[in-house]
């Protein structure tokens, strides 16, 4: 018998939504780490990824009675994680990198050997993509999610999502190589 993963933790979420608070702990002790990584990968400071991740803990519970297992809790747990971590950087005002009047092509770009590049060079290298670009690949490559979500995410349209993203993997691409 297969296993529908949008019911991973379905009794602990339950016992959540009665308001058990040792479930909560537990139910916290299962995601924190992962959220915490996603909210680092957005917003890069350990401080503001830790209070994103407490304050989506917190939002997650008050709303629990709204999750109704269309995915998974985890991924329902993200997309909040990272819904705060964006509205965060808003906050900040850090903008999105402006597009330039072209089109990009893909054919400008020579592509890379995959066995060329190491692990650490590619989060060094996202790590000095201005924050824009790195909010577009984090989405894109690290999240999965696709441009049309990335939009709506983003409040951009799918093309500029798509723009940014390879504007933003050829930039990478240039630093990857300087390093």
């Amino acid at each position: 018998m297969e296993t529908d993963i949008r019911f991973t933790h379905q009794t602990l979420v339950e016992q959540c939504k009665t308001g058990n608070p040792s479930s909560q702990y537990e139910l916290y002790s299962l995601y924190v780490d992962a959220m915490f990584n996603v909210g680092l990968r957005f917003l890069g400071n350990k401080e503001d990824a830790e209070d994103i991740v407490q304050d989506s803990f917190v939002d997650a519970f008050k709303k629990l009675n709204s999750f109704k297992y269309e995915s998974s809790f985890g991924a329902w747990l993200k997309r909040i994680v990272i819904n705060k971590s964006i509205n965060h950087l808003r906050a900040k005002r850090v903008p999105l990198v402006p597009m330039e009047a072209h089109e990009f092509h893909l054919a400008d770009e020579e592509p890379m050997e995959a066995d060329a590049v190491d692990v650490q060079k590619v989060k060094r290298g996202i790590s000095q993509l201005p924050e824009g670009y790195k909010q577009i690949i984090n989405l894109y490559l690290i999240e999965g999610y696709d441009h049309v979500e990335i939009g709506e995410i983003l409040d951009i349209s799918t093309s500029t999502s798509k723009s940014q993203y390879h504007r933003a993997k050829k930039k990478l691409v240039e630093i990857i190589r300087a390093l």
